[in-house]
């Protein structure tokens, strides 16, 4: 299947079956408008690629995804339009992914914030690497804990936890975020991609789904 050319996605097969995204923006990932929108539309087009059995979203360099740019957040500021724009695509990412049905890697490889750390919550299996830094800042900027975190931060931690952080807006090492069970794994940070591929290999190897819909990623054989 073809994809368009993402002026901010990197798309490259590492293994039979596995496409993985690379979010590549600047020295920290971090997302324009357009990078918003991509990251969001991208989980559809997935879903219909006979190709791709399983997935994983990297960044590239130091950050995951270091959050929307200055310009996008002046935007959303000062523009009420443009605001509203942002938040339906916030929320299109969530309901995107809640609804994916294939095996769904995250390797978290530094500052993890926004768009992107919506992305790496909703993933089936999240990985991340010790010097991780995860962070869900609106709380600090007067809004509401941002798109996925109120639905499944407390379901990941628990909600004494999820509170906690989210209210705080303290960052969340990777050891951390392993130990209070945010995420599913901490590797050293040399080792990120490397079980992040070993396992989505395994996932795209394992057992096929009888179905599209949003039950099917629980229904194999």
């Amino acid at each position: 299947m073809r994809y368009p050319d993402y002026a901010g996605l990197k798309l490259d097969r590492p293994a039979p079956g596995v496409l993985r995204i690379t979010m590549s923006r600047g020295k920290v990932n971090s997302m324009d408008f357009q990078m918003h929108q991509d990251l969001t539309a991208i989980w559809p087009r997935i879903e219909e690629d006979e190709e791709t059995r399983a997935v994983i979203l990297t960044g590239e360099g130091r950050a995951f995804s270091a959050g929307g740019d200055f310009a996008m957040e002046e935007k959303v500021v000062s523009d009420p339009d443009f605001r509203m724009a942002v938040w339906k695509d916030g929320r299109a990412l969530v309901n995107n992914l809640v609804e994916f049905t294939k095996p769904f890697v995250a390797a978290i490889n530094g500052a993890t914030v926004g768009a992107g750390l919506a992305a790496a919550m909703l993933s089936d299996v999240s990985i991340a690497a010790k010097r991780a830094k995860i962070v869900d800042g609106h709380t600090r900027l007067g809004v509401a804990a941002g798109d996925h975190a109120t639905l499944i931060w407390p379901l990941l931690c628990g909600m004494a936890k999820a509170k906690y952080y989210l209210l705080t807006c303290d960052a969340i090492t990777g050891e951390e975020a392993e130990r209070i069970g945010l995420v599913s794994l901490c590797v050293e940070d040399d080792q990120l991609q490397a079980r992040a591929l070993e396992i989505a290999t395994k996932l795209a190897n394992g057992g096929r789904r009888r179905s599209a819909g949003p039950s099917a990623a629980c229904t194999f054989g």
